[in-house]
Protein backbone atom coordinates (compact mmCIF):
# COMPACT_ATOMS: atom_id res chain seq x y z
CA UNK A 1 0.00 0.00 0.00
CA UNK A 2 1.36 3.42 -0.93
CA UNK A 3 0.12 6.34 1.14
CA UNK A 4 -0.97 9.65 -0.31
CA UNK A 5 1.53 12.37 0.75
CA UNK A 6 -1.32 14.19 2.48
CA UNK A 7 -1.66 11.21 4.82
CA UNK A 8 1.94 11.38 6.03
CA UNK A 9 1.15 13.74 8.86
CA UNK A 10 1.57 12.49 12.42
CA UNK A 11 -0.34 11.36 14.28
CA UNK A 12 -3.65 10.70 12.54
CA UNK A 13 -6.44 10.30 15.05
CA UNK A 14 -8.84 7.43 14.51
CA UNK A 15 -11.24 5.75 16.88
CA UNK A 16 -10.40 2.19 17.82
CA UNK A 17 -13.24 0.89 15.68
CA UNK A 18 -12.09 2.95 12.70
CA UNK A 19 -8.51 1.74 13.12
CA UNK A 20 -9.64 -1.88 13.38
CA UNK A 21 -11.70 -1.40 10.24
CA UNK A 22 -8.65 -0.09 8.38
CA UNK A 23 -6.56 -3.10 9.37
CA UNK A 24 -9.39 -5.46 8.47
CA UNK A 25 -9.43 -3.92 5.00
CA UNK A 26 -5.67 -4.29 4.69
CA UNK A 27 -5.02 -7.79 6.04
CA UNK A 28 -8.44 -9.38 6.51
CA UNK A 29 -11.20 -9.15 9.09
CA UNK A 30 -10.23 -12.45 10.72
CA UNK A 31 -6.78 -11.04 11.50
CA UNK A 32 -7.99 -8.13 13.63
CA UNK A 33 -9.31 -8.01 17.20
CA UNK A 34 -10.83 -4.94 18.81
CA UNK A 35 -10.33 -4.29 22.54
CA UNK A 36 -8.79 -7.70 23.20
CA UNK A 37 -7.43 -8.80 26.56
CA UNK A 38 -3.85 -10.04 26.65
CA UNK A 39 -1.32 -10.56 29.41
CA UNK A 40 1.65 -8.30 28.74
CA UNK A 41 4.15 -10.66 30.29
CA UNK A 42 4.40 -13.36 32.92
CA UNK A 43 4.39 -10.91 35.84
CA UNK A 44 1.90 -8.31 34.54
CA UNK A 45 -1.84 -8.66 34.87
CA UNK A 46 -4.31 -8.59 31.97
CA UNK A 47 -4.17 -5.53 29.74
CA UNK A 48 -6.60 -4.16 27.22
CA UNK A 49 -5.09 -3.79 23.78
CA UNK A 50 -6.57 -0.98 21.69
CA UNK A 51 -6.39 -3.02 18.53
CA UNK A 52 -4.66 -6.36 18.05
CA UNK A 53 -3.57 -7.48 14.59
CA UNK A 54 -2.57 -11.07 13.90
CA UNK A 55 -0.87 -11.14 10.50
CA UNK A 56 -0.62 -14.49 8.78
CA UNK A 57 2.36 -13.70 6.56
CA UNK A 58 5.44 -11.53 6.28
CA UNK A 59 3.64 -9.49 3.63
CA UNK A 60 0.81 -8.78 6.05
CA UNK A 61 3.31 -7.70 8.73
CA UNK A 62 4.89 -5.34 6.22
CA UNK A 63 1.49 -3.88 5.34
CA UNK A 64 0.67 -3.24 9.01
CA UNK A 65 4.01 -1.62 9.77
CA UNK A 66 3.93 0.55 6.65
CA UNK A 67 0.48 1.82 7.59
CA UNK A 68 1.50 2.48 11.20
CA UNK A 69 4.76 4.19 10.25
CA UNK A 70 2.98 6.59 7.94
CA UNK A 71 0.57 7.50 10.74
CA UNK A 72 3.00 7.34 13.67
CA UNK A 73 1.07 4.57 15.44
CA UNK A 74 3.14 2.67 18.01
CA UNK A 75 3.39 -1.10 17.47
CA UNK A 76 4.17 -3.57 20.24
CA UNK A 77 4.99 -7.06 18.97
CA UNK A 78 3.85 -9.90 21.21
CA UNK A 79 4.81 -13.56 21.04
CA UNK A 80 4.26 -16.05 23.84
CA UNK A 81 4.10 -13.36 26.55
CA UNK A 82 6.51 -15.18 28.86
CA UNK A 83 8.90 -12.26 29.30
CA UNK A 84 9.76 -10.81 32.69
CA UNK A 85 10.84 -7.24 31.97
CA UNK A 86 7.61 -5.64 30.71
CA UNK A 87 8.92 -5.75 27.18
CA UNK A 88 5.48 -6.32 25.62
CA UNK A 89 3.48 -3.77 27.59
CA UNK A 90 1.30 -1.40 25.56
CA UNK A 91 0.36 2.20 26.27
CA UNK A 92 -2.65 4.20 25.10
CA UNK A 93 -2.57 4.84 21.37
CA UNK A 94 -0.47 1.78 20.56
CA UNK A 95 -1.54 -1.42 18.84
CA UNK A 96 -0.46 -5.01 19.40
CA UNK A 97 1.05 -7.04 16.59
CA UNK A 98 0.67 -10.67 17.64
CA UNK A 99 2.59 -13.45 15.92
CA UNK A 100 0.02 -16.04 17.09
CA UNK A 101 -1.12 -16.79 13.52
CA UNK A 102 2.43 -17.36 12.25
CA UNK A 103 3.36 -20.67 13.83
CA UNK A 104 4.29 -22.98 10.97
CA UNK A 105 7.46 -25.00 10.61
CA UNK A 106 8.13 -24.46 6.93
CA UNK A 107 10.98 -26.87 6.26
CA UNK A 108 13.53 -29.19 7.83
CA UNK A 109 16.80 -30.12 6.17
CA UNK A 110 17.97 -33.17 8.08
CA UNK A 111 21.17 -33.52 6.09
CA UNK A 112 22.12 -29.88 6.51
CA UNK A 113 20.71 -29.84 10.08
CA UNK A 114 18.56 -26.74 9.64
CA UNK A 115 14.93 -25.89 10.34
CA UNK A 116 12.90 -22.93 9.12
CA UNK A 117 10.10 -21.69 11.39
CA UNK A 118 7.75 -18.76 11.51
CA UNK A 119 8.16 -16.34 14.41
CA UNK A 120 5.06 -17.41 16.34
CA UNK A 121 6.08 -21.08 16.49
CA UNK A 122 6.35 -22.26 20.12
CA UNK A 123 9.83 -23.39 21.14
CA UNK A 124 8.55 -26.84 22.13
CA UNK A 125 7.07 -27.36 18.66
CA UNK A 126 10.49 -26.69 17.13
CA UNK A 127 12.13 -29.07 19.62
CA UNK A 128 9.64 -31.82 18.80
CA UNK A 129 10.02 -31.35 15.03
CA UNK A 130 13.79 -31.65 15.36
CA UNK A 131 13.45 -34.72 17.57
CA UNK A 132 11.23 -36.42 15.00
CA UNK A 133 14.17 -36.19 12.58
CA UNK A 134 16.60 -37.61 15.13
CA UNK A 135 18.05 -34.15 15.75
CA UNK A 136 18.11 -31.60 18.56
CA UNK A 137 17.24 -27.94 18.81
CA UNK A 138 19.12 -27.27 22.04
CA UNK A 139 17.64 -23.97 23.18
CA UNK A 140 15.56 -24.88 26.22
CA UNK A 141 13.77 -23.07 29.01
CA UNK A 142 10.90 -23.68 31.40
CA UNK A 143 8.35 -21.78 29.28
CA UNK A 144 9.12 -23.91 26.20
CA UNK A 145 5.44 -24.71 25.58
CA UNK A 146 4.46 -21.04 25.32
CA UNK A 147 7.57 -19.03 24.45
CA UNK A 148 7.91 -18.43 20.72
CA UNK A 149 10.89 -18.57 18.41
CA UNK A 150 10.43 -14.91 17.51
CA UNK A 151 10.45 -13.98 21.18
CA UNK A 152 13.48 -16.18 21.84
CA UNK A 153 15.34 -14.41 19.05
CA UNK A 154 14.26 -10.90 20.00
CA UNK A 155 15.55 -11.41 23.55
CA UNK A 156 18.56 -13.59 22.62
CA UNK A 157 17.23 -16.23 25.01
CA UNK A 158 19.68 -18.29 27.01
CA UNK A 159 18.05 -21.05 29.01
CA UNK A 160 19.47 -24.09 30.70
CA UNK A 161 21.92 -25.42 28.08
CA UNK A 162 23.95 -22.30 27.31
CA UNK A 163 27.04 -23.94 28.77
CA UNK A 164 27.21 -26.43 25.90
CA UNK A 165 25.19 -24.90 23.07
CA UNK A 166 25.36 -21.15 23.61
CA UNK A 167 22.70 -18.44 23.48
CA UNK A 168 19.94 -18.15 20.86
CA UNK A 169 22.27 -15.95 18.78
CA UNK A 170 24.49 -18.93 18.01
CA UNK A 171 21.54 -21.05 16.85
CA UNK A 172 20.18 -18.58 14.28
CA UNK A 173 21.72 -19.00 10.83
CA UNK A 174 19.45 -16.56 9.06
CA UNK A 175 16.20 -14.72 9.46
CA UNK A 176 13.58 -12.57 7.87
CA UNK A 177 12.54 -9.30 9.47
CA UNK A 178 10.37 -6.32 8.61
CA UNK A 179 11.60 -2.79 9.26
CA UNK A 180 9.40 -0.02 10.61
CA UNK A 181 8.65 1.35 7.13
CA UNK A 182 7.54 -2.06 5.85
CA UNK A 183 10.81 -2.97 4.16
CA UNK A 184 11.28 -6.75 4.21
CA UNK A 185 14.80 -8.04 4.81
CA UNK A 186 14.98 -11.69 3.80
CA UNK A 187 18.25 -13.38 4.61
CA UNK A 188 17.33 -16.97 5.36
CA UNK A 189 20.91 -18.17 5.17
CA UNK A 190 21.35 -21.92 5.77
CA UNK A 191 25.14 -22.00 5.99
CA UNK A 192 27.27 -21.89 9.10
CA UNK A 193 29.86 -19.72 7.35
CA UNK A 194 28.78 -16.69 5.37
CA UNK A 195 30.94 -13.56 5.51
CA UNK A 196 29.39 -11.79 2.52
CA UNK A 197 29.07 -8.31 3.98
CA UNK A 198 27.36 -7.24 7.17
CA UNK A 199 25.57 -9.90 9.20
CA UNK A 200 22.27 -8.01 9.32
CA UNK A 201 20.45 -10.65 11.35
CA UNK A 202 22.37 -9.47 14.41
CA UNK A 203 20.37 -6.22 14.29
CA UNK A 204 17.26 -8.16 15.34
CA UNK A 205 18.67 -10.71 17.78
CA UNK A 206 18.41 -9.42 21.34
CA UNK A 207 17.02 -6.02 20.35
CA UNK A 208 13.53 -6.70 21.73
CA UNK A 209 11.54 -5.77 18.65
CA UNK A 210 12.80 -2.17 18.68
CA UNK A 211 14.59 -2.32 15.31
CA UNK A 212 12.32 -4.65 13.34
CA UNK A 213 9.83 -7.50 13.57
CA UNK A 214 11.22 -11.01 13.04
CA UNK A 215 8.86 -13.09 10.90
CA UNK A 216 10.84 -16.24 9.99
CA UNK A 217 14.08 -17.84 11.08
CA UNK A 218 16.50 -20.46 9.81
CA UNK A 219 17.65 -22.37 12.87
CA UNK A 220 20.65 -24.57 13.45
CA UNK A 221 20.02 -28.12 14.64
CA UNK A 222 22.42 -30.47 16.38
CA UNK A 223 22.87 -34.24 16.44
CA UNK A 224 20.66 -35.78 19.11
CA UNK A 225 22.83 -36.98 22.00
CA UNK A 226 22.99 -40.70 22.61
CA UNK A 227 23.56 -40.30 26.34
CA UNK A 228 21.75 -38.14 28.87
CA UNK A 229 22.78 -38.24 32.50
CA UNK A 230 21.34 -36.09 35.29
CA UNK A 231 22.21 -35.76 38.95
CA UNK A 232 21.36 -33.55 41.89
CA UNK A 233 24.12 -33.06 44.45
CA UNK A 234 24.42 -31.22 47.75
CA UNK A 235 27.43 -29.15 48.82
CA UNK A 236 28.73 -27.62 52.02
CA UNK A 237 30.05 -24.32 50.64
CA UNK A 238 30.41 -22.09 47.61
CA UNK A 239 34.11 -22.99 47.48
CA UNK A 240 33.09 -26.64 47.08
CA UNK A 241 30.72 -25.58 44.29
CA UNK A 242 33.58 -23.95 42.37
CA UNK A 243 35.70 -27.08 42.83
CA UNK A 244 32.82 -29.19 41.53
CA UNK A 245 32.35 -27.04 38.44
CA UNK A 246 36.05 -27.05 37.63
CA UNK A 247 36.22 -30.83 38.00
CA UNK A 248 33.15 -31.40 35.80
CA UNK A 249 34.41 -29.09 33.07
CA UNK A 250 37.78 -30.83 33.13
CA UNK A 251 36.56 -34.43 33.27
CA UNK A 252 33.31 -34.26 31.28
CA UNK A 253 34.43 -31.64 28.79
CA UNK A 254 31.86 -30.71 26.15
CA UNK A 255 29.42 -33.29 27.55
CA UNK A 256 28.55 -30.93 30.40
CA UNK A 257 25.35 -29.30 29.16
CA UNK A 258 23.80 -27.76 32.28
CA UNK A 259 25.00 -26.70 35.70
CA UNK A 260 22.11 -25.26 37.70
CA UNK A 261 22.56 -24.15 41.30
CA UNK A 262 19.81 -23.83 43.90
CA UNK A 263 20.40 -21.94 47.13
CA UNK A 264 18.77 -23.71 50.11
CA UNK A 265 15.78 -21.37 50.48
CA UNK A 266 14.74 -21.98 46.89
CA UNK A 267 15.32 -25.74 47.11
CA UNK A 268 13.28 -26.02 50.29
CA UNK A 269 10.45 -23.95 48.81
CA UNK A 270 10.14 -26.04 45.64
CA UNK A 271 10.32 -29.37 47.49
CA UNK A 272 7.80 -28.60 50.24
CA UNK A 273 4.00 -28.83 49.94
CA UNK A 274 2.05 -27.38 48.25
CA UNK A 275 4.85 -27.75 45.69
CA UNK A 276 4.44 -31.06 43.85
CA UNK A 277 8.03 -32.23 44.19
CA UNK A 278 9.58 -33.82 47.28
CA UNK A 279 13.25 -33.47 48.27
CA UNK A 280 15.40 -36.20 46.69
CA UNK A 281 18.19 -34.95 48.98
CA UNK A 282 17.66 -33.76 52.57
CA UNK A 283 17.15 -30.09 53.33
CA UNK A 284 19.92 -28.27 55.16
CA UNK A 285 22.81 -28.21 52.69
CA UNK A 286 24.54 -24.94 51.85
CA UNK A 287 23.90 -25.38 48.10
CA UNK A 288 22.42 -27.83 45.63
CA UNK A 289 23.66 -28.33 42.06
CA UNK A 290 21.76 -29.91 39.19
CA UNK A 291 24.16 -31.46 36.70
CA UNK A 292 23.15 -32.51 33.20
CA UNK A 293 25.51 -34.21 30.75
CA UNK A 294 24.89 -35.25 27.15
CA UNK A 295 27.19 -37.10 24.79
CA UNK A 296 27.59 -39.39 21.78
CA UNK A 297 28.21 -42.74 23.55
CA UNK A 298 25.47 -43.96 25.89
CA UNK A 299 27.55 -46.62 27.60
CA UNK A 300 30.88 -44.88 28.04
CA UNK A 301 29.39 -41.47 28.79
CA UNK A 302 27.18 -42.77 31.58
CA UNK A 303 30.01 -44.81 33.06
CA UNK A 304 32.28 -41.77 33.06
CA UNK A 305 29.54 -39.63 34.61
CA UNK A 306 29.15 -42.09 37.49
CA UNK A 307 32.90 -42.41 37.92
CA UNK A 308 33.42 -38.66 38.13
CA UNK A 309 30.63 -38.19 40.67
CA UNK A 310 31.93 -41.12 42.71
CA UNK A 311 35.40 -39.61 42.85
CA UNK A 312 34.00 -36.24 43.91
CA UNK A 313 31.97 -37.89 46.65
CA UNK A 314 35.03 -39.74 47.87
CA UNK A 315 37.04 -36.51 47.84
CA UNK A 316 34.23 -34.84 49.84
CA UNK A 317 33.80 -32.13 47.24
CA UNK A 318 30.13 -33.06 47.22
CA UNK A 319 28.29 -34.31 50.28
CA UNK A 320 25.52 -36.39 48.71
CA UNK A 321 24.09 -37.16 45.30
CA UNK A 322 21.03 -38.64 43.63
CA UNK A 323 21.29 -39.79 40.01
CA UNK A 324 18.30 -40.05 37.69
CA UNK A 325 17.76 -43.61 36.54
CA UNK A 326 15.01 -42.84 34.04
CA UNK A 327 13.56 -40.03 31.96
CA UNK A 328 10.78 -39.67 34.52
CA UNK A 329 13.28 -39.20 37.35
CA UNK A 330 15.19 -36.69 35.25
CA UNK A 331 12.00 -34.69 34.77
CA UNK A 332 11.29 -34.80 38.50
CA UNK A 333 14.71 -33.35 39.28
CA UNK A 334 14.34 -30.63 36.67
CA UNK A 335 10.85 -29.79 37.95
CA UNK A 336 12.43 -28.70 41.24
CA UNK A 337 14.52 -26.15 39.36
CA UNK A 338 11.76 -25.00 37.02
CA UNK A 339 9.00 -24.48 39.60
CA UNK A 340 9.87 -20.80 39.92
CA UNK A 341 6.27 -19.83 40.59
CA UNK A 342 6.52 -21.28 44.10
CA UNK A 343 8.28 -18.07 45.07
CA UNK A 344 4.87 -16.36 45.07
CA UNK A 345 4.09 -18.30 48.25
CA UNK A 346 6.36 -15.86 50.06
CA UNK A 347 4.14 -12.99 48.96
CA UNK A 348 4.44 -10.60 46.02
CA UNK A 349 7.93 -11.09 44.66
CA UNK A 350 10.24 -9.12 42.38
CA UNK A 351 12.12 -11.23 39.83
CA UNK A 352 15.63 -10.41 38.67
CA UNK A 353 18.00 -11.83 36.08
CA UNK A 354 21.62 -10.71 36.44
CA UNK A 355 25.07 -11.94 35.51
CA UNK A 356 28.42 -11.48 37.17
CA UNK A 357 31.85 -13.13 37.41
CA UNK A 358 31.86 -16.41 39.31
CA UNK A 359 34.46 -15.15 41.76
CA UNK A 360 32.15 -12.28 42.79
CA UNK A 361 29.00 -14.33 43.18
CA UNK A 362 29.25 -15.43 46.81
CA UNK A 363 30.04 -11.92 48.03
CA UNK A 364 27.30 -10.37 45.90
CA UNK A 365 24.61 -12.71 47.25
CA UNK A 366 25.74 -12.12 50.84
CA UNK A 367 25.77 -8.35 50.34
CA UNK A 368 22.30 -8.42 48.78
CA UNK A 369 20.86 -10.49 51.62
CA UNK A 370 22.25 -8.03 54.18
CA UNK A 371 20.85 -5.04 52.29
CA UNK A 372 17.38 -6.57 52.06
CA UNK A 373 17.37 -7.68 55.72
CA UNK A 374 18.46 -4.24 56.89
CA UNK A 375 15.47 -2.57 55.22
CA UNK A 376 12.97 -5.45 55.50
CA UNK A 377 13.84 -7.83 58.36
CA UNK A 378 11.13 -10.26 57.24
CA UNK A 379 12.12 -10.07 53.58
CA UNK A 380 13.03 -13.25 51.72
CA UNK A 381 15.62 -13.71 48.99
CA UNK A 382 15.47 -16.81 46.78
CA UNK A 383 18.52 -17.45 44.61
CA UNK A 384 18.93 -19.93 41.77
CA UNK A 385 20.41 -19.92 38.31
CA UNK A 386 22.66 -21.30 35.64
CA UNK A 387 25.76 -20.07 37.53
CA UNK A 388 28.36 -21.72 35.29
CA UNK A 389 27.66 -19.03 32.70
CA UNK A 390 27.54 -16.36 35.41
CA UNK A 391 23.75 -16.06 35.38
CA UNK A 392 21.81 -15.71 38.64
CA UNK A 393 18.05 -15.45 39.04
CA UNK A 394 16.66 -13.75 42.12
CA UNK A 395 13.16 -13.67 43.59
CA UNK A 396 12.84 -11.09 46.37
CA UNK A 397 9.71 -10.84 48.51
CA UNK A 398 9.45 -7.93 50.95
CA UNK A 399 5.69 -7.77 51.49
CA UNK A 400 4.80 -5.23 48.81
CA UNK A 401 5.13 -4.67 45.06
CA UNK A 402 4.32 -0.96 44.89
CA UNK A 403 6.43 1.28 42.67
CA UNK A 404 8.40 2.88 45.50
CA UNK A 405 9.31 -0.47 47.03
CA UNK A 406 10.29 -1.82 43.63
CA UNK A 407 12.66 1.10 43.10
CA UNK A 408 14.41 0.56 46.43
CA UNK A 409 14.79 -3.20 45.84
CA UNK A 410 16.08 -2.61 42.31
CA UNK A 411 18.83 -0.28 43.47
CA UNK A 412 20.02 -2.90 45.95
CA UNK A 413 20.12 -5.55 43.23
CA UNK A 414 21.58 -3.54 40.35
CA UNK A 415 23.93 -0.91 41.74
CA UNK A 416 26.56 -3.32 43.18
CA UNK A 417 26.91 -4.93 39.73
CA UNK A 418 28.66 -1.95 38.20
CA UNK A 419 31.69 -2.18 40.48
CA UNK A 420 32.19 -5.90 39.82
CA UNK A 421 31.65 -5.85 36.05
CA UNK A 422 28.25 -7.52 36.16
CA UNK A 423 25.20 -7.03 33.96
CA UNK A 424 21.67 -6.01 34.91
CA UNK A 425 20.35 -8.49 32.35
CA UNK A 426 21.78 -11.90 31.61
CA UNK A 427 19.08 -13.22 29.29
CA UNK A 428 15.70 -11.52 29.77
CA UNK A 429 16.42 -8.20 28.07
CA UNK A 430 15.77 -4.64 29.22
CA UNK A 431 12.15 -3.84 28.35
CA UNK A 432 10.67 -1.14 30.56
CA UNK A 433 11.70 -2.67 33.86
CA UNK A 434 15.47 -2.27 33.52
CA UNK A 435 15.56 0.75 31.26
CA UNK A 436 16.58 3.22 33.98
CA UNK A 437 19.56 1.06 34.95
CA UNK A 438 21.05 0.44 31.52
CA UNK A 439 23.91 2.85 32.23
CA UNK A 440 25.15 0.53 34.99
CA UNK A 441 26.07 -2.05 32.36
CA UNK A 442 26.67 0.03 29.22
CA UNK A 443 28.85 3.08 28.61
CA UNK A 444 27.45 6.39 27.34
CA UNK A 445 29.07 5.72 23.96
CA UNK A 446 27.40 2.31 23.73
CA UNK A 447 23.98 3.68 24.64
CA UNK A 448 24.33 6.54 22.21
CA UNK A 449 25.23 4.10 19.43
CA UNK A 450 22.14 2.06 20.26
CA UNK A 451 20.03 5.19 19.92
CA UNK A 452 21.64 6.02 16.60
CA UNK A 453 20.76 2.57 15.29
CA UNK A 454 17.20 3.04 16.50
CA UNK A 455 16.98 6.43 14.79
CA UNK A 456 18.34 5.02 11.54
CA UNK A 457 16.04 1.99 11.33
CA UNK A 458 12.95 3.39 13.07
CA UNK A 459 13.06 7.19 12.65
CA UNK A 460 9.44 7.64 13.67
CA UNK A 461 9.88 5.51 16.80
CA UNK A 462 6.92 3.21 16.20
CA UNK A 463 8.54 -0.12 17.12
CA UNK A 464 8.04 -1.14 20.75
CA UNK A 465 8.18 2.51 21.85
CA UNK A 466 9.98 3.30 25.09
CA UNK A 467 11.55 -0.11 25.53
CA UNK A 468 15.33 -0.36 26.19
CA UNK A 469 15.65 3.44 26.44
CA UNK A 470 13.15 6.35 26.58
CA UNK A 471 11.86 7.67 23.28
CA UNK A 472 12.47 11.18 24.60
CA UNK A 473 16.25 10.68 24.37
CA UNK A 474 17.24 10.82 20.69
CA UNK A 475 20.69 9.92 19.48
CA UNK A 476 23.19 12.63 18.89
CA UNK A 477 25.90 12.71 16.28
CA UNK A 478 28.50 12.82 19.02
CA UNK A 479 29.70 10.22 21.49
Amino acid sequence: MSADPAELRAPISLTDAELASQFARLIGEDSVLLDATATADAWVGPQRARVTVRPRSTEAVATVLRYCDERRIGVVTQGGLTGLVHGAVTEPGQIVLSTAAMRAIESIDAAGRTLRAQAGTPLQQVQEAADAEGLLFPLDLGARGTATIGGNISTNAGGTQVLRYGMARGLVLGLEAVLADGTVLTSLNRMLKNNAGYDLKQLFIGTEGTLGVVTRAELRLMPRPASHDTALVSLSSFEALLQLLAALESRLGANLASFEVLWPEFYELTTTAPAKQRPPLPHGAALYALIDAQGPDAGQDSERFLTVLGALLEARVIDDAVIAESAAQRQQIWAIREDVWQTSRAGPAFMFDVSLPLGEMQGYVAQLRRAIALRWPQGQVFVFGHVADGNLHLAIAVGSRDAETRRVVETRVYEPLKAIGGSISAEHGIGLEKRDYLSLSRTPAEINTMRRLKQALDPNGILNPGKVFPVSQPASGQE
